[in-house]
């Protein structure tokens, strides 16, 4: 029989797999609008530009959610909060997108009385169904510890972006693959800073980042949604 630990990393795999059909694929959070412009165009100026992400918006905004709904807030509250401190309009409409398309698939493949609860706000527009609740959920139902979660979700974020910049730079794979080791000393050091942040801290985002992910809403040309 296998042990919890092996179960929660089988779970893990599964929820941040590259081919889960979340949509991840067709979304760049403004790392195009930065192509655009020319700021980012190898490797070294996409690496940059991702661990300004990981330790800003992943860490406060994705990061602190996932941490505050393992501390039990209301979720209802937290998908509020995200809804306002989202404030580019294409990045909030890729976080329900993608969220609302894992608490479908959640459902299915791992059911609890706590998904439940929240797709049923969800589906009576009580709440908005943003993506790191919906992994918190079902990571949180399965008993996987909270920095086992908070670890996947981010490294999976961070690959699903380097992916799509291996395409649209484009990159190599033993580029991106580079991207990927550099940047998992980054998402070690968010989990060790989501720990320490208070509820103050949610959304403290660069203008910097939001301001290029409104500009791509008005993108004369592009390959991703967001």
């Amino acid at each position: 029989m296998l042990n919890t630990a092996t179960k929660h990393q089988l779970a893990l795999q599964q929820l941040t797999d590259s081919a889960l059909p979340t949509g991840a694929f067709a979304h760049s959070l403004g790392f195009e609008t930065y192509i655009e412009r020319e700021l980012v165009s190898d490797e070294r100026s996409f690496g940059l530009w991702l661990d300004a992400f990981i330790s800003q918006q992943l860490t406060h905004s994705d990061g602190l959610a996932v941490r505050l709904l393992y501390e039990r807030w209301d979720v209802a509250e937290l998908d509020s909060l995200l809804s306002a401190s989202l404030l580019p309009r294409q990045v909030r409409a890729a976080s329900c997108k993608m969220g609302c398309r894992l608490l479908e698939i959640g459902a299915e493949v791992f059911p609890s009385a706590e998904l439940e609860l929240y797709r049923d706000l969800v589906t009576t527009h009580r709440a908005a169904g943003h993506q790191p609740l919906a992994f918190a959920v079902v990571a949180r139902s399965l008993g996987v510890p909270l920095e086992e979660a908070l670890g996947a979700y981010l490294f999976a974020a961070v690959t699903s972006l380097t992916q799509n910049a291996v395409r649209a730079i484009p990159l190599g794979q033993n580029a991106g693959q580079r991207l990927l080791r550099q940047a998992a000393d980054g998402v070690a050091a968010a989990v060790e800073q989501i720990r320490h942040l208070t509820p103050d801290d949610f959304g403290a985002v660069s203008p910097g980042l939001e301001i290029s992910q409104m500009r791509h809403e008005r993108q004369r040309a592009r390959m991703f949604m967001s």
